[in-house]
């Protein structure tokens, strides 16, 4: 199969499956002036929610979106809508990266009468939730929760980053480009992201003539991951791809080089984080979704000058950072989630509003078109963001001096 055959394949895949399903478009939406439920604005402030895990095994991505969404929050604090100006002030809960508690987060946003939400980091707690946020008609924005079920059958979840079966597809072809036919998958049992993400890259590698020759599955919270890899290493993999949480990574990659293991190691955009990089890790290959260092897009440019500014100005933000200020995809993510609701929030001035109800919002957004910190932003009849590029980062010596990670390539449809 041809790779570009292959990615339309995948795609039509998920379209097929969403397909009269909905999604966050405007399509079985309320429209202007229709709103029969939802939470409305009460005097002049305008409540947002963030969920995001800050605890957890996904805590240490999640407080760096957060800081992407306070930032943001700090540049656009107040909006003017027909003669008055609101502001916006954020409510945060803790997720704590468990699907239960994901549920009661979500009830407790919607009980403080929230009309918008940001999040999650974790597709699990955001597919959780999603029922929830629908049920309340509260409009949700997805940061970096990549698997496609997040925005399935529900109108109310839109998303700013791209999705797994693209994802999934740039790792493989990665391998196969670098020379590698034979694979290793390590996931984990349960989580939407880490075993989405891995079928993904299965299909697309096998499917352009690889051979995944060891499948492996770990349980949450599993520190031991010794038997897993013995197997891998008899396995004969040249290529081992582990989506999987920081907290994994960080206990993961010091066993593979303990086993002797000098199989390439890829991973997604979770990965991206500097409490991985050490000495074991160099070598690492990742996807993700920006690069701080490109400049070819302004908005990026000027976002990642005041976002390290942010990050300095407050030692306790630098510790929540993972301990430098280098600039995380997932908080330009976060960023760009709360500039879509700003937006669409915007988009309400001048419109026929007695009150602004979080069905208006979600109507808004469905229009929303912005050039955002991690590149041009609109959104399809799913809610999902049209995005075509990812990056890809790897570890080198470098990094163990710089605490960042260092620019391979960029890939996009065009190139699969």
């Amino acid at each position: 199969m041809k790779k570009t055959a292959l990615l339309l394949a995948l795609l039509l895949t998920v379209s097929v499956f969403m397909a009269g399903c909905g999604g966050g478009g405007e399509e079985g939406g309320t429209t202007e002036g229709e709103a029969t439920g939802g939470n409305t604005v009460e005097g002049t402030t305008i409540k947002i929610g963030v969920f995001e895990p800050t605890t957890g095994e996904n805590g240490g991505g999640g407080m760096q979106e957060v800081l992407g969404v306070r930032y943001a929050n700090e540049k656009f604090p107040t909006v003017d809508i027909n003669g008055t100006t609101y502001d916006i002030e954020l409510v945060e809960v803790d997720n704590q990266s468990d699907k239960a508690a994901a549920v009661t987060a979500a009830q407790s946003l919607i009980s403080e009468g929230v009309v918008a939400v940001v999040g999650s980091y974790g597709s699990a707690v955001a597919i959780a939730a999603g029922e929830t946020f629908a049920e309340a008609q509260v409009p949700a924005m997805g940061a970096s929760c990549t698997n496609p079920q997040v925005t399935l059958d529900n109108d109310y979840y839109f998303r700013v980053c791209f999705l797994d079966p693209f994802q999934g597809t740039v790792m493989a072809q990665y391998a196969l480009d670098e020379g590698y036919t034979q694979a290793a998958v390590i996931s984990q049992n349960g989580d939407d992201y880490s075993t989405g993400l891995a079928s993904y890259f299965k299909q697309a590698f096998e499917a352009n003539g690889g051979t995944i020759v060891a499948d492996e599955t770990y349980q949450t919270n599993e520190s031991d991951f010794n038997a897993i890899l013995t197997s891998v290493k008899s396995s004969g993999a040249e290529v081992i791809f582990c989506p999987s949480s920081i907290a994994t990574a960080t206990l993961i990659i010091p066993q593979i080089a303990a086993n002797g293991i000098t199989a390439q190691v890829m991973a997604g955009d979770t990965w991206e984080n500097a409490a991985i990089i050490s000495p074991e890790a160099v070598g690492v290959v990742l996807s993700t979704f920006f690069d701080e260092n490109d400049e070819t897009n302004t908005v990026a440019v000027d976002f990642v000058n005041g976002f390290k500014e942010y990050l300095n100005a407050d030692p306790q933000r630098i510790t929540w950072n993972s301990g430098s200020d280098t600039v995380a995809a997932v908080s330009a993510l976060g960023y760009d989630a709360y500039v879509a609701i700003y937006q669409a929030l915007q988009a309400l001035d001048g419109t026929d509003l007695e009150t602004i109800n979080s069905n208006d919002i979600r109507d808004a957004l469905a229009g929303v078109t912005f050039d955002g910190v991690t590149g041009a932003i609109s959104f399809d009849e799913n809610g999902d963001a049209v995005k075509d590029t990812a990056y890809i980062k790897t570890i080198t010596e470098e990094s163990l001096q710089t605490s960042s990670f260092q620019f391979v390539k960029t890939q996009t449809v065009a190139d699969l």
